[in-house]
């Protein structure tokens, strides 16, 4: 129930707040909920809406998609690694 409700908090910040509280809010389901891939999803949707091409990233819309996939596949690993985190 408490990721339903994250991931409609996430929804929201993707789509009526400023990109930095979507990221700090997303960055913190990541680290709260194992595996969440519904940031990954909003940061597709966040790409598809509002990206542009941008030229330092060979013309890729999908910069921060990809940022995004990174950032959970990292914190995941240092989950595992981290002695005080749940497993």
């Amino acid at each position: 129930m408490l990721r339903i409700l994250a991931f409609i908090i996430l929804l929201f910040s993707a789509l009526f707040m400023p990109f930095w509280v979507f990221f700090v809010l997303s960055i913190l389901g990541m680290i709260l909920f194992s595996f969440f891939w519904e940031a990954v999803l909003l940061f597709l949707i966040s790409d598809l809406l509002f990206g542009v091409k941008e030229i330092r990233f060979f013309h890729s819309v999908f910069v921060s998609l990809i940022i995004s996939v990174l950032i959970l596949i990292l914190l995941e690993f240092l989950k595992k690694k981290l002695k005080f985190y749940p497993k």
